[in-house]
C-alpha cells in the first residue's frame, strides 16, 4: 500500500471517500491501486494534479458498466469514482437545456426531467449508466434511429484535464469532441426534448434476415422513433420491432397503419418486447459491433455465421444497420481474430466495419479491441 498517496487522497476527498482498492476494483482484469470519490470539480482537479505529479495513471468510473470496453489499459493507479458528482442545475425549461453533473445516473436524470414534461432523448442499454459513462463511449440505444447519439445533444462539457487543469469544450457546431477529451468530464450542458405522452410498439416475426430490408423500408416510411431487430439464432426465429411516440391517438394510428402494411402476424402493443434496449451479450462474452448499410445487414449476418461455424446472436438498430453480435468468451483469441477478420473482409467491400467492443480480460489483452474513436 502506498501510504503517501492514500493520505493525500484522504486529505482531498475525506476519510470515508478514499481507500485502497478492493478485489472488485478492477480495470481490464487487474486490480487498481486506489479509489477516490471526489464531491466537487475542484477535488477532481486536486486528484489529477496529484496523479500527474507522481507519474501515476487515473481513470474515471461511473457505475463501471462499460469500464472494460475498448482497448485495455496497462494499469490504473487511481480510479476517480464520480458517484458524488451528481445533480442537475440551470434547468431552462423554455430553452430546453440543463447542466448535469456527470456522475448522475441517466435514469435519475430522466425521472427529474419527466416532472417538467421533458427528457434527454437517449436510452443507453446499460441500466446503471451515468451521464459521464454514457458520454465517454457515446452509448446509445434504440432511440438513436430518430434522435442520433448522446454526443449530438451535448452543447458543452466541463472537464479536468490529466494535468489537473480545469477546461471546457463546446467543439464545433455545438458538439464537443468527446472522444478527444483526455481527463475527467465533470459536467455537461445538454439539449432536451419534450417527453412524448404515448408509446406504441409494432412487432413481427422474422423467420430469416432476408426479410429485413423490405420490412425496414416499409417501417421507415412511417417515421418511427426506433427500428430494432432481435435475431437470437443468427436470424432464425427473430423479431423486428418498431417504436412510435407522440400523442396517443397519433402513436396508435401510426402503429396500426404499419401493422396493416406488414400484414398478418404484426402485433401492436403498449409494452416493449423484453429484449428491447438490452445488450445481447454478457460480461463473459465477446461483443462485436457491426456497422453497414441496411441492405447489407443480411449478408453480414450470414457471413458472420459462416465464419463462426454456427448461428451467432445479433441484436440492435437494424434500421440504421448498426447491431451487436455475440461470440463465446471461451473461444481462443486467435479464433476470435480469424472470425472478425473474415467479417471485416466482407464488410470492407460494402463500406462497413466490425470492431470488438468488449471481451473478457484474458481475451481483450490478446485481440484487437475497439479504440476510443471506434466507440463513437
Amino acid at each position: 500500500m502506498n501510504e503517501p498517496v492514500l493520505d493525500a487522497l484522504v486529505d482531498i476527498c475525506g476519510p470515508d471517500y478514499a481507500r485502497v482498492a478492493r478485489t472488485v476494483d478492477t480495470v481490464g482484469g487487474r486490480r487498481v491501486g486506489h479509489v477516490a470519490v471526489p464531491a466537487t470539480a475542484h477535488a477532481v482537479s486536486d486528484i489529477l494534479s496529484l496523479v500527474a505529479d507522481r507519474g501515476l495513471s487515473a481513470l474515471a468510473r461511473g457505475s463501471g458498466s462499460k469500464i472494460d470496453w475498448g482497448t485495455p489499459r496497462p494499469g490504473v493507479d487511481v480510479v476517480v469514482d464520480t458517484g458524488r458528482l451528481s445533480g442537475m442545475w440551470n434547468h431552462d425549461v423554455e430553452r430546453a437545456t440543463a447542466e448535469v453533473a456527470t456522475g448522475t445516473p441517466v435514469h435519475a436524470l430522466q425521472a427529474a426531467l419527466a416532472l417538467q414534461g421533458q427528457r434527454l432523448p437517449v436510452d443507453p442499454p446499460s441500466r446503471t449508466a451515468t451521464v459521464g459513462g454514457m458520454l465517454a463511449v457515446n452509448e446509445s440505444g434504440p432511440l438513436r434511429y430518430r434522435f442520433g447519439t448522446p454526443a449530438e445533444y451535448v452543447q458543452s462539457v466541463a472537464y479536468i484535464d490529466r494535468t489537473g487543469q480545469a477546461a471546457s469544450s463546446d467543439g464545433e457546431d455545438g458538439r464537443p469532441g468527446l472522444a478527444e477529451i483526455d481527463g475527467v468530464i465533470t459536467a455537461a450542458t445538454l439539449r432536451l426534448e419534450p417527453l412524448p405522452p404515448a408509446r406504441r410498439w409494432v412487432g413481427v416475426a422474422l423467420p430469416t434476415p432476408l426479410q429485413l430490408g423490405k420490412l425496414i423500408e416499409t417501417a421507415d416510411d412511417f417515421e418511427p422513433s426506433a427500428i430494432e431487430a432481435d435475431l437470437p439464432a443468427g436470424g432464425q426465429g427473430g423479431t423486428l420491432a418498431v417504436l412510435f411516440e407522440g400523442a396517443e391517438a397519433s402513436a396508435v394510428e401510426q402503429a396500426e397503419r404499419l401493422a396493416g402494411a406488414w400484414g398478418a402476424g404484426a402485433v401492436v402493443t403498449p409494452i416493449a418486447p423484453p429484449w428491447w434496449g438490452v445488450y445481447p451479450f454478457r460480461r463473459d462474452d465477446v461483443a462485436l459491433r457491426l456497422s453497414m448499410s441496411v441492405a447489407d445487414l443480411p449478408s453480414a449476418i450470414y457471413s458472420l455465421g459462416d465464419a463462426a461455424g454456427g448461428a451467432v446472436p445479433v441484436r440492435g438498430s437494424a434500421g440504421l444497420g448498426t447491431v451487436h453480435a455475440v461470440l463465446p468468451g471461451t473461444l481462443p483469441p486467435d479464433r476470435i481474430t480469424a472470425i472478425v477478420e473474415s467479417v471485416r473482409h466482407v464488410l470492407l467491400a460494402r463500406n462497413g466495419r466490425a470492431v470488438v467492443v468488449a471481451a473478457p480480460p484474458e481475451v481483450a489483452h490478446e485481440v484487437e479491441m475497439a479504440g476510443q474513436r471506434d466507440l463513437f
